[in-house]
């Protein structure tokens, strides 16, 4: 039976994983096998690791692939994705191939703007916190100068900062919104740090301020955080070619495939439904890279599915056209990413991804990003309208399959030599994979 624990973070890590196993395995030996397994054997290098988090055990492994042939703005990449699901490398990999035949992926940055906001309660009149604002704000900014000092002399700081009336949605709700460039950061904690500065020379210069009242005075902050949804900070990635070169065999002409791809994207843009599922596979890519180069994949991806839904209504990131014989197929997506900071100088792994996109700035980071969703959405609209998602995605789920069975290696051989002709399903493999072994 499960149990509590006081203290549980102070213990050393082997006493952690002592309490873990008696409590929640019957089998006590095999779980501490698999948790150590897993421990790199370099002293340093696990305890690096363990530094990343609280109460660390152990390692937990993702495949780090490579996607290589993506041509960006006529430079060749190999795009490094760590992701579990088996078919996403591939589908980039032939996403990339197919392009680059094809004069490759053209992206461009829209803009780089950051937000974060200083959420409060004020009790008063309207007109005197405008007021009280428009005499405070030079004093923020110039009270944040420690902070946004260094960030001042790259090219980057507050770009400024805005009195929001939520009174609407909230009673006495109002905001401080700020807006941010943070350069090759990603900046949270510097646009934080900024927030709680600002928060602190609002509420002791309130206090001062003479036209307030004495409940006026009493300016309540609920938090200051930078927000996630960063709808300012977009990049563009897209891919044309004209309509008779996207024909890969006689089978399917290029204006047939054309057709069909953008009925696909347009029901994404009607059918949340849809949407969801289109915008996951967009995701997909965008992750896997995201997550490679030590950035925060969870925010990526709360501010993006925001983003589709931006006009009140969940809809697809990407978009599709033909015009004057000419195929183009498109994304703009908001993206907050970081080339220095974080797990960017820390992980050994993270910084060899980073050196393998040649040491990109934090802009050149957005556009890789966005043509790895924009190749992945390309690759599964292709197996959709043409042979079906399920055809090579369980034959790159075979192995999957195999190695559940713990099939050796003469079996992985003869089984997947089998499948290159026969339809993969879970239980033909399982047939297949008891077939051989009754034979032998």
């Amino acid at each position: 039976m499960s149990k509590s624990i006081a203290g549980f973070s102070k213990l050393s890590k082997s006493k952690k994983i002592d309490w873990i196993v008696e409590t929640y395995f019957s089998n006590t030996e095999d779980a501490k096998r698999v948790l150590k397994q897993y421990w790199n054997t370099d002293e340093k290098l696990q305890q690096l690791h363990d530094e990343f988090i609280e109460n660390t055990i152990t390692n937990y492994y993702l495949p780090l692939g490579v996607a290589p042939n993506f041509l960006i703005n006529d430079k060749l990449y190999t795009i490094p994705m760590a992701i579990e699901e088996s078919s996403v490398v591939a589908a980039a990999s032939k996403a990339a191939k197919f392009w680059l035949e094809r004069g490759g992926f053209k992206t461009r940055i829209i803009s780089t703007t950051k937000i974060g906001q200083v959420h409060f309660i004020y009790k008063g009149d309207f007109e005197k916190l405008k007021r009280f604002f428009r005499d405070v704000k030079p004093k923020l900014i110039q009270d944040s100068k420690v902070i946004t000092a260094n960030m001042e002399k790259r090219g980057g700081g507050i770009i400024d900062i805005e009195l929001r009336n939520k009174t609407n949605d909230i009673g006495n709700y109002y905001q401080l919104h700020a807006s941010f460039e943070t350069l090759d950061a990603m900046g949270a904690n510097f646009i934080n740090s900024c927030l709680e500065q600002f928060a602190k020379t609002f509420k002791s210069e309130a206090l001062m301020f003479g036209a307030f009242s004495t409940e006026e005075k009493q300016i309540d902050i609920v938090m200051s955080i930078l927000s996630n949804y960063v709808p300012d900070c977009l990049v563009r990635a897209e891919v044309s070619c004209k309509v008779e070169d996207l024909s890969e065999n006689d089978s399917v002409s290029g204006e047939a495939f054309a057709d069909k791809f953008i009925q696909a994207v347009n029901i994404a843009e009607v059918e949340p439904y849809r949407a969801v599922t289109h915008n996951k596979g967009i995701m997909n890519g965008i992750d896997a890279v995201v997550l490679a180069t030590g950035n925060d994949f969870r925010a990526v991806e709360a501010g993006v599915h925001a983003y589709a839904s931006r006009h009140g209504k969940y809809s697809s990131l990407t978009h599709a056209k033909v015009e004057n014989g000419l195929f183009s197929f498109w994304i703009e997506i908001p993206l907050a990413l970081g080339t220095v900071g974080g797990l960017t100088g820390l992980h050994p792994l993270v910084k060899l991804a980073l050196e393998l996109l040649h040491k990109p700035s934090a802009k050149e980071l957005m556009q890789i990003v966005a043509v790895a969703g924009l190749a992945q959405n390309f690759a599964a609209l292709r197996s959709l309208t043409t042979t079906g998602i399920q055809q090579g995605h369980m034959k790159m789920h075979l192995m999957n399959i195999l190695n559940q069975f713990e099939a050796s290696n003469e079996e992985k051989q003869v089984i997947t030599e089998h499948f290159k002709t026969n339809t993969v399903t879970h239980s033909a493999v399982v047939e297949a994979i008891n077939k051989l072994r009754v034979k032998g």
